[in-house]
């Protein structure tokens, strides 16, 4: 009795959460079976497997692909290795520790839209950026990042953003190292590296996998960065799969097109998303 009144407490909001997520999800589904165009409603109809045709033959999608592929990439590796060589550097004691670790950490909760107009605006702008008035001071070519660098520029954004989560995760997870293994390490000599490698990297593994996860979920749908700095170019040089299925809903209207690039992005993050936690349950089981 008491199990029953129990799920019928929950019922209510895992029914909301159900609806929340399936309707969604349904009407994607529809409508990428669709012939849904918004400056010709009058025109539609069941079209069956043309949208997909047509978005997995788009020439942007390769590079859209490939592009998303290169930030996650990209991005996870920056911050993981910068974040756990930070932390590692906080673990030693020093007066204003704690004032440090909060302004290492606070990147992390600006919006995307505004850590994009920073980077924009007050970095890379090749009039008035912090990297053109250091580039004018040593005599180096001055660099339109946003232009001639896009992919490399959202990469730099992104990962001054996520490496304080990274940060974040790897200083609570060398709290519970245990000191009395490292104490012994050092009472028989061994070396910085010999630590690292034998003791602190295989307490870190699963925070490693955590935050390999979360970031891979995240990344895989950068929208902001792109649409406040770059546009998705120039031509196709910074567009991700986000971006590419926005160009088709928006900016040419095309909802059933769009929708067929809604499925597919979430087939693929599904299959990241599994092999993902799939290694981070082995890794956890270790």
């Amino acid at each position: 009795m008491k199990v029953s009144y129990t799920k019928a407490l929950q019922a209510p909001s895992i029914i909301l959460l159900l609806l929340w997520m399936i309707v969604p999800l349904s009407m994607t589904l529809y409508f990428s079976f669709m012939r849904y165009n918004l400056l010709y409603p009058e025109r539609t109809g069941f079209t069956g497997s043309l949208n997909y045709d047509f978005f997995l033959t788009d020439p942007a999608l390769f590079d859209a692909v490939l592009n998303t592929l290169t930030l996650v990439g990209s991005i996870i590796t920056i911050s993981v290795v910068l974040g756990m060589g930070i932390a590692l550097l906080l673990q030693e004691a020093f007066r204003g520790r704690g004032i440090v670790r909060v302004m290492l950490i606070s990147p992390f909760f600006i919006m995307p839209t505004v850590n994009a107009l920073i980077w924009k605006n007050m970095f890379m702008n090749p009039v008035y950026g912090l990297f053109a008035f250091v580039s004018g001071l040593f005599g180096w070519p001055i660099i339109d990042w946003l232009s001639d660098l896009p992919l490399l520029s959202i990469i730099i954004m992104l990962s001054w953003q996520w490496t304080p989560f990274a940060l974040l995760i790897f200083m609570t997870s060398l709290q519970s190292m245990d000191k009395e293994q490292i104490e012994a390490a050092e009472i028989e000599g061994a070396s910085f590296w010999s630590k690292f490698y034998y003791l602190t990297l295989p307490h870190l593994l699963r925070a490693i996998a955590v935050v390999i996860m979360i970031q891979a979920i995240f990344h895989l749908s950068i929208f902001a960065e792109i649409f406040v700095t770059t546009g998705g170019g120039p031509g196709y040089d910074s567009t991700n799969t986000t971006f590419l299925i926005f160009t088709q809903a928006l900016l040419q209207f095309d909802v059933g097109v769009a929708s067929a690039g809604g499925v597919f992005a979430i087939i693929i993050a599904n299959i990241i998303a599994f092999f993902l936690i799939k290694t981070v349950a082995q890794g956890m089981a270790k």
